[in-house]
This record gives C-alpha cells, structure tokens and sequence, in this order.
C-alpha cells in the first residue's frame, strides 16, 4: 500500500495527465496529506497552499509546464506546484538551509519561472514573458497566479492596466481566497462565464457586430446601441465588470475545488484571444480543521501539532508582541497615536491594538507605499502614526519615506519588523537593507534596541521627537541581558556595556548579544574589549566616538546587515572625515544576499558567531601595523 496512495505515482506534470477526474480528486486528498505531515515538521505557508491544491492540480492536467509559463505571486502557495514537479522526495528539506526554498526558485526547478517573494509582481512578469514570446514569434501559454490579497497592491493593478490594453494572449488566474470580491456567485452568473468562455459565442458576437455595422446609414447605431445594453446588462449580473472595463475577458467565479470544472474552464480559455481572467474562490487551510478556522496563524506557521493544531513556539515574548502589547498602552494615554499596517496584523503584533482601537488602526492591505504616505498625511494632521512593516516589504516604500515623510520632517514612526537576518523565508525576506536605505536620508532618526525592554523606552522616548524615526527590530525574542543595561533611552546617546581597552565593539540589535559573548571569550585570552551599544543608528553619537578615539585605537563595527553603506560604513565615513587615528574593521554580510534556513546556521556560515568573530578580531589585532580601513 502506498503510503500517500496516488500521490507516489506522480513524479512530474506529465503523470497527471493520465489520471481521470476521479483520481484528481483523491490525488488532492493525497496531497492534503501530504503537506500536513511535511509542514508540521519543516514549518511553512500552509493555509494558502491547502487552498490551492485542485488549482495547482487543473493548471498542470491543462497546460505543459514549463513549455507554458506559470507564475506564481508571492510564491507562498506554489508547495503544491513544488511537490507535483519533482521535489516531493527533498520536501522534508523546505526552507532548511541547501534545502527546497518555500518560493518559486528558477535555480531550483525549470518549473520555476521567476523568483517572487514579494506579492503584486505576477502580472507585470507575466506581461514581459508573454511580450518577449510575441517578438520572437513563439507560441506557448502564460499565466500568471495571484491572490486577493496580493491584487490589493497598486503594482497588481498598473500591472492590470497595461495588460488590458496590450489585446496579447495572457491568462490571469485570481485565487480569491479571503476577500468576497464580488457577491454575484449564483446560478445566472455560473452560466454566462460559461458561454462567454464558448468559442463559439465570441465569434458569433464579433459577426454580429460585423452585420449589424454594414447596415447602411443606421447599422453603426443599432450596433453601439446593442453593445451600451449588453453593457448594462452584464453590470447587473456578471461578476468582474472592473476587468473587462480594463480590457480582459472575464470568466467566473469559479469553484476553486471542482477540478471538473477548473480543467473545462481554463481549456475553452485557451480557445480565447487577448486577455482572460478567471476568477477562482478557494478556501484558504481547505481539509484542515485548525487552519480553515484560524487561517492567518496557519499562512505562515512554525512545526505544529497536526492532530491538536498546537504551534510549537519558542519561549518568551516577542519584539513584534512587545511593540504592539506597549503600542496599546501608550494610545491609552495619548489619542494622537495611530496604528498602520500593511496586511500584516497578526504578524507585527497590532491584533491587540486592532481590537482595543478599531477606529485608530488601518490595515490598507499590500500596499506599503500607501501606508506610509497616508500616515504622512495623518502626521501633517497632528496625529503620531506607528507604521508597522517588515524590513523587506518596507523597501517597496523608499520613495515615500524620502518624498512624503522625511522632506517634510513629520513625526511618522517606522516599527521596522523582521530586521536583520530571518531565517527560512530566505533571500526575498531577509531584513539586510533597511539601514542602508534609511540612514543617509535627512531628518531621519534611526533606532535599534538590544533587548525588548529598550523597545519600550524606544516606543516612548519616539513620541518626544518632533521628525521621522525608524526603530528596527529582529523576528523573535533575542536580546541583551538587562543587567547589561547602564543608560535608559531617554535620549541619542550610546552607551557602554562592557569597559576595555584593547580594541572596541561597536554593535546594536541582535549582533550586540553576539558581541558581549565575544568579549567574554576575548577576555579568557588576556583581551578586554570594550562593548558599545550603538542603539542610535543616526545621528552617531559623536561625542562618544571622539571620547574613545582618545583611548582605544583599534575599532570593530558588527552588525547582522549589509556592510556596503551600511552602520559600518557609516563609522569608517566619521573616523576619515574626523581624521581619527583609529582603524576600523567591519563585520557584518559582504555585498550578498542571503540564502534560506535557521537563523543561527546563517549566522555561522556568514562567520558572525561568537568564535568566529573573536577569530577574526584576533588576527586584526595581530595584523594591526599601521592605519588602515578593511571590510572583512
């Protein structure tokens, strides 16, 4: 008996092309299964890719991947694409390091048409693939897979917008699994997408018009007159009529689990010319009790318990649960304050503050550009936003933090979430950027706590200030010990956690835990480091910095970011511009991105651990001779 019953038979798109609609349907229940057991123990999107599996299974049974184009938006919900394209054997790897990524990967896979991490990019890479295939005169399908959600971005639908009026061969397939966007699911509806998906129907329509205009003097009246009452009357009773203004033909809704009725849809799709988009309603956690009734906890999830659905969490609260439990309390002494985020309420710990405050918390969707315009505009009104973003989604927002923030010098705060390195998202969701993007933009004040209890000071001492502010912190719970502690934040000093004289750890965040831990192993070898908590990213705190140019010579900058303009490079700049007779090497990733897998894995091929940085600081001390300025 085979352990996942159909599903073992299946190593390619190929094999599924000899199953009936039967075996489709228990082949999906085999799937089910099969990323229970896979996910609970790897972690991973799991509710959205629940959802998707009898989509997956119509779009490899109707179209020849990768000879067609599937591209998938954001790429969380591609697992079942994964497993039915040769890599269920390496799914116990998923988003393990040199392990499967939890994304499309063309490095992984020919399946893989497009690495995407970031969500409202399907239909523009479609587009461009479907643009290049017509100038080289190439004949093949392109689709491309988005979510309601993802479709909230403003990208999905410039996207939308110019592929509406390219008239190219191109298929949108929307996986409407949360957001009701249209009411019209009924019997009327079911049965005109069905005929307008007829070719029949769409060559007799063209016909029509064709006799109706040739009709001297009046045809070209009776012919608009004809289209403006098809018109009305589609807006009545057909679901998606902001689609075919946009120039595609619309098809659906469409049960998303009838994979009958998927695999009849998406084939007389094909018969169409120009644009077609189909709408699918799915279920987000589909089969899964725990999922289908908690469906955000399940999107993304860590090892669970698949027969109780008990998450198996690390210990201890959260930066992201800190900021949003302190948020709470300072919007009850102070009604200025406003919560913005950007689809992620759950994940930037705001559900308390969504609940507390319903009327002061905005959620617009994937939509950062948005969010941190619209709180420049809540700013400019007196009130004092917290925008809660992902440090890789918050580089979606660049232009707006220097255009509509920070050249006004308004008081929007920037609670940057996941900064640093991640883990198993990989590439696409590491938080390595933000500091070289927002430092070197004026008005700015940029913040990293040691330990969650800074993070309160941070959120307090932030309402002082009068301009944009950044505070950035890790996913999790790391942090310095708060005996360590020797200055509350009450101000844009540093502090000193560690005295020495031997060279100097200048660090911030997660990487100071790193750096109190090397001084320590320094000091068993007769090296005393002295340790600085460099918690104001901008401005520096110069004042210190000349104050330890007089004592200590030998500097070391860490930080768990990219060293190429980043806080490193921001010290080098001060010491060469201030002609400081101190050297400086800094520690940190050198100009490349990083790969998925747990954090500390990371961290210790990167050379960022405790014994490799004191390695490293110990040959700079032993090859220190004269002044220089290394990157290592």
């Amino acid at each position: 008996m085979y352990k996942y019953g159909i599903l073992d038979s299946i190593h390619s798109p190929e094999d599924l092309k000899y199953l009936n609609t039967d075996e489709l349907r228990q082949l999906s229940q085999d799937i089910r299964r099969f990323l229970l057991d896979n996910v609970s123990k790897t972690g991973g999107h799991l509710a959205s890719n629940l959802g998707v599996v009898e989509l997956t299974l119509a779009l490899h049974y109707v179209f020849n991947s990768p000879f067609d184009k599937i591209i998938w938006d954001v790429g969380h919900q591609s697992y079942v694409h994964k497993i039915l394209t040769g890599r269920k054997e390496l799914f116990g790897t998923l988003r393990r390091y040199n392990g499967i990524s939890g994304f499309p990967n063309p490095n992984e896979s020919i399946h893989d048409i497009f690495k995407t991490g970031h969500s409202s990019t399907s239909i523009s890479v479609a587009l461009g693939i479907a643009r290049a295939r017509d100038l080289k005169n190439e004949k093949y399908n392109v689709i491309a897979v988005i979510g309601d959600g993802a479709l909230t971005g403003g990208m999905a639908f410039e996207a939308l917008n110019d592929t509406g009026q390219s008239k190219t061969n191109i298929m949108v397939i929307l996986n409407d699994n949360q957001m009701s966007i249209s009411q019209n699911v009924g019997a009327i509806a079911a049965y005109l997408s069905k005929l307008r998906s007829n070719p029949g129907y769409t060559k007799l329509k063209k016909e029509m018009d064709s006799v109706l205009r040739r009709i001297p003097r009046v045809g070209a009246y009776f012919a608009d007159m004809v289209e403006k009452f098809k018109n009305s009357f589609k807006y009545l009773v057909i679901s998606g009529m902001l689609f075919e203004q946009m120039g595609f033909t619309y098809i659906g809704p469409i049960d998303g689990h009838n994979i009958s009725a998927l695999i009849d849809v998406m084939n007389r799709a094909t018969m169409i010319g120009g644009p077609v988009l189909i709408h699918v309603v799915t279920k987000k956690g589909k089969d899964y009790f725990f999922a289908e009734q908690n469906p955000e906890l399940f999107h993304g999830v860590p090892p669970f318990n698949v027969e109780t659905g008990e998450i198996c969490e690390e210990g201890g609260e959260t930066y992201s649960a800190v900021f949003g439990k302190h948020l709470v309390e300072m919007a009850e002494r102070d009604s200025r304050i406003v919560a913005i985020t950007a689809a992620m309420p759950d994940g930037t710990g705001l559900m308390e503050f969504k609940k507390r405050f319903p009327d002061r918390f905005f959620d617009v969707g994937i939509a950062e550009q948005h969010a941190v315009t619209m709180a420049a505009g809540m700013a400019a009104s007196g009130f004092r936003p917290y925008v809660a973003i992902y440090s890789t989604f918050l580089q979606r927002a660049y232009d707006q933090i220097l255009h509509d923030v920070c050249i006004q010098n308004l008081p929007v705060v920037l609670a940057v979430d996941r900064a640093g390195i991640v883990g198993e998202d990989g590439e696409t969701h590491q938080g390595i950027f933000d500091i070289n993007f927002l430092r070197h933009i004026p008005n700015i004040t940029l913040l990293a706590p040691k330990n969650t209890e800074e993070l309160k000071q941070m959120l307090d001492y932030s309402l002082t200030l009068e301009g944009p502010v950044a505070i950035r912190y890790p996913k999790g719970n790391v942090g310095v010990d708060s005996t360590f502690a020797r200055a509350p934040m009450n101000s844009l000093k540093w502090e000193i956690i560690i005295e020495g004289t031997d060279c100097c750890i200048i660090s911030f965040g997660r990487m100071l835990n790193t750096a109190v831990r090397t001084a320590r192993m320094l000091s068993k070898e007769g090296l005393e480091a002295c340790v600085v908590n460099a918690r104001v990213l901008k401005p520096l705190d110069q004042s210190l910095l000349h104050d330890l140019s007089t004592r200590i010579n030998r500097w070391i900058t860490l930080e768990d970011n990219i060293i190429q303009g980043g806080f490193g490079s921001s010290i080098t700049e001060f010491v060469m511009s201030c002609r400081l007779p101190v050297t400086v090497l800094n520690l940190g990733i050198n100009d490349s991105f990083i790969p998925h897998g747990s954090v500390d894995r990371i961290i210790k091929e990167l050379k960022l651990d405790p014994p490799s940085v004191a390695f490293a600081i110990k040959k700079f001390l032993c090859d220190f001779v004269k002044e220089s300025y290394v990157s290592y």
